[in-house]
């Protein structure tokens, strides 16, 4: 198999397991809002692959969700995106630069502090479209719930990511999906 294709399994079999985290692993955390483990997948996907594969597998994992799985239609699709895309997608970047272990750990905690500083932005600009409040009531939230979710959320995924990315990584290796040490 060539190392395109077995890319595109190895990325296929990510999509598949963040799609999983997504709609088995639901939990609520603060009001209405579910915490999922899937950026954790997106992370390892980025760590191993780069930033580009991380917004590969964030945008097939929260186009399916769209259509199966989540309440908030299109615009909830953007914000899976944008909120997946700013943590894995910047852990990954920072990573890319150098490959070592306290390199993942910071780049982890930049895509975790990025995720939390875009997602209070968009829940100001965009949650008011389709939660259809006024953005006064959701600025409201911003602080006493939108930010607890978002640094628990960001927390977990860190942690989460640094716990499966060199397990997940040595299977792919093992079965010859990916190369290097």
């Amino acid at each position: 198999m060539n190392r395109k294709i077995k890319k595109l399994t190895a990325t296929g079999m990510l999509c598949a397991l963040a799609y999983a985290a997504a709609a088995i692993g639901r939990i609520p955390l603060v009001l209405f809002l579910k915490y999922d483990p899937k950026d954790s997948v997106i992370a390892v996907g980025g760590l191993i692959f780069g930033p580009v594969t991380s917004w590969l597998i964030a945008l097939a994992v929260s186009f399916v969700e769209m259509f199966t799985i989540s309440e908030t239609g299109i615009w909830g699709f953007f914000m899976n995106v944008i909120s997946s895309c700013s943590f894995a997608c910047t852990a990954a970047f920072v990573y890319q630069k150098k490959r070592t272990f306290s390199a993942a750990a910071f780049g982890l905690f930049c895509g975790w502090l990025c995720m939390v500083f875009v997602m209070l932005c968009c829940n100001y600009f965009i949650a008011p479209i389709y939660m259809g409040y006024p953005r006064e009531a959701v600025a409201e939230l911003l602080i006493p719930a939108f930010l607890p979710f978002n640094l628990i959320k960001g927390g977990l995924n860190a942690v989460l990511t640094l716990v499966l990315y060199k397990p997940v990584a040595a299977a792919l290796r093992h079965a010859h999906f990916t190369e290097g040490k």
